[in-house]
C-alpha cells in the first residue's frame, strides 16, 4: 500500500496514517509531506515519482527525472530529482525546480505521470549540464527515441537565447545515437579528449557486438559493468570471449572505477594498445 510516494497530508485527513505514524520507523520523508514505506529502495526513478507527487497538476518531470521516467536512464546516482512549474515551489533538498511555463507539445505523460518530451528533455540536459554529462544525456535519449543529435539544435531555434545553448553545437558533435550506455559514452569521450581516432560503435562480430573497435587492427574497447557474476554469465563470457580472440581480436575492458575517476588513464591504455598493434 505504501510503496509508491504519497502525499502525508492526505493519508492522515483519510485516517490510514498518523502523523505519528509517519515520524516513525514504518516511513521515509522523501520530500515535504511526501513519504514511502521504509524498506523501499530509494533510486532516481522513486525520487522522480516523489517530484511528481509534490507537483501533480501545477508541474511536469524535466531534466535527469523526465530521462528516468521516460525510460532513457542516465543519470549519476546522486542527480536530483527535477520539476518544471509553472508557479512557485519552496527549493528543498535533493530536488531541483525550473519555473517555466512549457507549450503544451513539449509535454508528454507516461504511466500517468507528465513529464518534458524527450527532444525538450534532451535540449534542458545537453545546455545545463557540463560537457560530458551532456553528451551522456543526448546519446542516451537519441539512442532510446531514434532522433538525431542534431535535431537538438533544430529545436532549439523554438527557443533562442535559452541559457547554455551555445554549448548545443559541441554537444550535438560529440553526440552518438549507437551508444548503449553513460558508460560507454564516458569511455569514448576519454578516447576523444586524448586525440585519438574515434573507434565505430557497436560493431558486429559473429553472434556479438564490440561496444567499440578499430576495425584495422581488430581491437575492440568495452566497459565491463560485471559487479556480481553468476557461474552462467562467467560461462557467457568465457565462450565469447574465446570466439573473439579465435577471430583475431583483442579486447581492452574497463570498470566502472577506472572509467569515471581515471579516463585519461583508460585513454593512455588504448593508445598503447593501438601502437603496439599498428607497429
Amino acid at each position: 500500500m505504501f510503496g509508491e510516494p504519497f502525499r502525508g497530508s492526505a493519508a492522515i485527513h483519510a485516517g490510514i496514517v498518523t502523523a505519528k505514524e509517519l515520524r516513525g520507523p514504518r516511513f521515509r520523508r522523501l520530500l515535504r509531506d511526501v513519504y514511502v514505506a521504509a524498506e523501499v529502495e530509494v533510486d532516481l526513478a522513486l525520487r522522480s515519482r516523489a517530484a511528481h507527487v509534490l507537483v501533480a497538476g501545477r508541474g511536469v518531470l524535466g531534466g535527469w527525472s523526465a530521462a528516468e521516467i521516460l525510460g532513457a536512464s542516465c543519470a549519476a546516482r546522486d542527480a536530483p530529482a527535477e520539476v518544471v512549474t509553472r508557479v512557485r515551489q519552496r527549493a528543498q533538498p535533493g530536488l531541483q525546480i525550473s519555473h517555466e511555463r512549457l507549450p503544451p507539445d513539449e509535454i508528454t505523460e507516461v504511466d500517468g505521470i507528465g513529464v518534458t518530451t524527450p527532444i525538450r528533455t534532451a535540449f534542458d540536459l545537453a545546455r545545463r549540464q557540463p560537457l560530458t554529462e551532456a553528451v551522456i544525456a543526448v546519446d542516451a535519449l537519441t539512442h532510446a527515441f531514434g532522433f538525431a543529435p542534431a535535431e537538438v539544435i533544430g529545436f532549439g531555434y523554438r527557443h533562442h537565447g535559452a541559457r547554455g545553448s551555445a554549448q548545443l553545437p559541441e554537444v550535438v558533435r560529440l553526440s552518438n545515437p549507437l551508444a548503449e550506455s553513460p558508460m560507454e559514452t564516458r569511455v569514448r569521450l576519454a578516447i576523444h579528449a586524448a586525440g585519438l581516432v574515434a573507434p565505430v560503435l557497436q560493431y558486429p562480430v559473429g553472434p556479438y557486438c564490440l561496444d567499440m573497435a578499430y576495425l584495422d587492427i581488430c581491437l575492440g574497447v568495452e566497459y565491463d559493468g560485471r559487479d556480481h557474476l553468476t557461474q552462467e554469465r562467467a560461462m557467457r563470457d568465457l565462450a565469447r570471449q574465446a570466439y573473439l580472440s579465435k577471430a583475431g581480436w583483442e579486447i581492452l575492458r574497463f570498470r566502472a572505477a577506472e572509467v569515471l575517476f581515471h579516463p585519461s588513464s583508460a585513454a593512455a591504455k588504448v593508445r598503447e594498445k593501438i601502437t603496439l598493434l599498428t607497429r
